[in-house]
């Protein structure tokens, strides 16, 4: 579409958006969108998004983004002081931006954890990890059956959904998987010598909401303590209040050597990550500072964000805050399921906010995706799991939010055919 192009209304909009889809941003992008009869998002608040019709969509997407709503008023604030005084840095002079998004984050970290490196993605603080853990000489990683970390070369080498890793073969060498929960599998793995790292999720989200069992994390803490491996844990989903608490790593189980960060951090708003590390694991970035760099590695517009949110996070108890709303939404869930057929759905899961629906067909959970969007409400897809459908919902519902959430999914749920996974009237009043 170009600048000349004025649709008159919404649906010359989308064709044109479609159009333009098919020849630039890819095919399968504007067929997946046609199949869902998606529309062109518009606007933006709080727990909503509105479409070029002027339709409201209750937000339960975007991989964990928006924990805090879309545009909280906190960190537009921050942006827009800091857009208009400095928005990126030439990166030679000191930063201050830099220096108190940095405090302000290992300040809610676990204790040990005192060096920060900030990136962009999710991936980017994945693949900084690793070679964090390469440096100490070692080159054999352990990830988790079920594990996502990302889609670049290394982020994909630990992810392991078969059908994203074969087109790009070959990627890292000398990665072992061993099942996720499984406190055994690792430690005979780990019996074979120390690998440079193993890395581990507190909940995959991407895996379909796995929760693994009682105990596991700390014990991974300890097995990988034991054996001399460095413990990467990734809370790029999961920290930051979604999981009903600050991390989902719990108190108890000891300090990681690293720690990702990501989604959340920029406040929904601009794109930030970070990879926070003990002193010992940082030694060869304190060493050599150009050993890992990145262009827009702290700049001043996403370190603006970070400290906004961070403090936003603290002041409104955002983490209290979906503890609370989860366990309703999650007790919601489950008596709405019970209007599916039988046989329909599996599973009902979650921690905070964070539920997964986990279908008994690939089929199925694609026309519950398309039933939820029909009643308004935006989920979310499991990369690793095509069965289970997503509720990522922010944490600044109130009490009418939710009962719209929660009717949504037993209209949804009851729209489901259990014979072709097609749905039928998908009205918020059935």
């Amino acid at each position: 579409m170009t600048a000349t192009t004025a649709p008159t209304d919404p649906a010359a909009e989308r064709a044109d958006v479609l159009a333009d889809y098919r020849r630039h941003v890819g095919a399968g992008a504007a067929a997946l969108a046609e199949a869902l009869a998606l529309p062109v998002e518009a606007r933006s608040e709080g727990a909503y998004l509105w479409d070029t019709a002027g339709r409201r969509y209750l937000q339960c997407g975007g991989y964990g983004v928006f924990i805090l709503g879309h545009r909280p008023a906190p960190v537009v604030a921050a942006l827009h002081r800091q857009l208009d005084r400095h928005p990126m840095s030439g990166r030679l002079l000191l930063s201050a931006e830099l220096a108190e998004a940095a405090a302000a984050l290992v300040a809610v970290t676990p204790d040990g954890l005192e060096r920060v490196y900030f990136g962009c993605t999710g991936a980017e603080a994945v693949e900084t990890a690793l070679k964090l853990a390469r440096a100490n000489g070692r080159r054999r990683i352990v990830a988790m059956t079920g594990g996502f970390h990302g889609k670049t070369l290394g982020a994909l080498s630990v992810t392991d959904r078969m059908s994203f890793r074969v087109p790009f073969k070959p990627l890292l060498p000398d990665v072992e998987r061993v099942p996720y929960g499984d406190v055994d599998a690792l430690r005979a793995t780990l019996r074979d010598g120390p690998p440079a790292c193993v890395i581990v999720e507190p909940v995959q989200g991407e895996g379909g909401v796995r929760i693994p069992p009682d105990g596991y994390l700390a014990a991974t803490r300890d097995v990988t303590a034991e054996h001399g491996a460095l413990l990467v844990v990734d809370e790029i989903q999961t920290g930051l209040g979604r999981l009903g608490r600050w991390w989902g790593w719990p108190d108890d189980a000891g300090t990681p050597d690293l720690l990702l960060v990501g989604k959340a951090l920029g406040g929904g708003c601009v794109p930030v990550s970070a990879v926070l590390s003990t002193a010992e694991v940082f030694r060869p970035l304190d060493r050599n500072p150009r050993l890992h760099t990145s262009t827009f590695s702290g700049y001043p517009l996403g370190m603006a964000a970070v400290t906004a949110t961070l403090r936003h996070l603290q002041a409104a108890a955002i983490p209290d805050r979906a503890a609370s709303l989860g366990r309703a939404l999650l007790a919601g869930v489950r008596e709405a399921a019970m209007r599916a057929a039988e046989g329909v759905v599996r599973d009902v899961r979650g921690r905070g906010l964070l539920v997964g629906v986990e279908l008994a067909r690939p089929e199925q959970a694609a026309a519950f995706t398309a039933a939820l969007v029909g009643n308004g409400v935006l989920p979310t897809s499991s990369l690793g799991a095509d069965t289970v459908v997503r509720l990522c919902p922010p944490a600044v519902l109130d009490d009418a939010d939710l009962d719209t959430l929660i009717r949504a999914c037993a209209a949804a749920f009851a729209a489901l055919r259990p014979g072709d996974g097609r749905t039928g009237p998908a009205s918020g009043d059935s």
